[in-house]
């Protein structure tokens, strides 16, 4: 089913690359420019938050907001599958595989949904994203599978969230890229509305920017948010994205070794301490152990 609302107010960003504690090797930009691959431009969509364009080359098909790749396949002899970075977001599978209802904020390719649905006995998922064109273009040419299952609302995640008396049992947040992060998704009052939309033992996973070098002292922004989750649940699990970055710069520019000191920082939260338990299925569909050993605690 779909919902249509809308509201959205002009707030500040956090850019990614203010992030960075440490400076990249010139030699791996160069290499970097030189390795890009040409991208052939198959559809492109008039936004109020974006230049919306999908894009297709020898890596794989992606949709990309202004220069940015926001969700995709990629589809090379190294790695086949999602971006990378969102493989992270199917630890909680490992966590509690009998998660019925679910919340995801930031729909992307709708790669993620159909996957969790082959994974959990999912009774209800409810996807919220304010791009009016994401559900076209996911279905267009993702190959994303509509179910009786889920439910679209087309709307401000903060008003959704606000307003629902809906509880979930997995509350998925993926609103961060590099083109910045809305700050009202780092406060205080933010986790409030996370918790009030939670069940008791329900699994919170944020993916939020962050320097590689994440406990660093100069590494403010990310110390204070790992802070402040820890102190509104039992548990929080970081997961530092070294895996997913060097996956991302081998396939894309054929190099072994991460250029830019930014990273996506997952952090998985809860009141219950959970257990990793061994998924076959999840197996099939990922290789989850390389970003399970990404864990820093």
């Amino acid at each position: 089913m779909y919902y249509f609302f809308y509201c959205y107010n002009l707030v500040m960003t956090i850019i990614p690359a203010d992030l960075a504690i440490h400076k990249p090797k010139k030699s791996l930009i160069d290499l970097m420019e030189k390795n890009e691959v040409k991208e052939n431009v198959l559809g492109e969509f008039d936004s109020d938050f974006h230049a919306i364009s999908i894009v297709e080359s020898t890596i794989g098909r992606f949709l990309k907001y202004d220069d940015t790749y926001q969700a995709g396949f990629i589809d090379t002899p190294f790695y086949k599958g999602n971006l990378p970075y969102i493989n992270y977001f199917l630890i909680p599978t490992l966590m509690n595989p009998e998660i019925k209802n679910i919340l995801l904020v930031g729909f992307g390719s709708g790669i993620l949904v159909n996957q969790l649905e082959q994974l959990l006995p999912i009774k209800n998922i409810d996807i919220v994203d304010i791009e009016e064109n994401i559900f076209s273009i996911a279905k267009n040419y993702f190959n994303f599978k509509e179910s009786n299952k889920q439910n679209f609302y087309l709307q401000d995640a903060l008003i959704y969230l606000k307003t629902t008396k809906k509880r979930y049992d997995l509350i998925i947040v993926d609103v961060a890229g590099n083109e910045g992060i809305d700050e009202r998704f780092c406060n205080q009052e933010y986790l409030n509305l996370i918790k009030k939309c939670l069940t008791k033992n329900g699994i919170f996973v944020s993916n939020m920017p962050s320097s590689r070098d994440i406990f660093n002292k100069k590494n403010k922004f990310a110390l204070e948010l790992i802070e402040l989750y820890r102190s509104n649940f039992v548990f929080t699990n970081i997961y530092n994205g070294e895996t997913s970055n060097k996956i991302f710069y081998k396939t894309f520019f054929d190099l072994d070794e991460v250029v830019f000191d930014i990273t996506n920082l997952i952090m998985i939260s809860s009141n219950k301490k959970y257990e990793i338990k061994n998924n076959e299925l999840l197996n099939k569909i990922v290789d989850i152990k390389p970003y399970l050993k990404d864990l820093r605690n």
